[in-house]
């Protein structure tokens, strides 16, 4: 089932399938080591942020950065 990040679960990890945001989006996401194949895992939901983590690192998204991550 294919979902964006924002549609998941606190504390599932998950496999970036594709970033599909505007180039400045891709640009941010990709300098976070946010591609297809990665792992990332939802650590924390807040209304409209989300706090993640991706290769080691923990990265606060906002909600529309969350929303151009697809994954599976």
């Amino acid at each position: 089932m294919n979902m964006n990040i924002s549609e998941g679960k606190k504390g599932v990890t998950y496999t970036v399938k594709s970033v599909n945001g505007d180039h400045e989006m891709n640009t941010f996401l990709f300098s976070l080591g946010c591609f297809s194949g990665e792992k990332i895992t939802i650590i924390k939901k807040m209304r409209s942020n989300f706090i993640v983590n991706i290769k080691g690192g923990r990265y606060g998204i906002d909600k529309d950065l969350a929303s151009v991550i697809e994954v599976i």
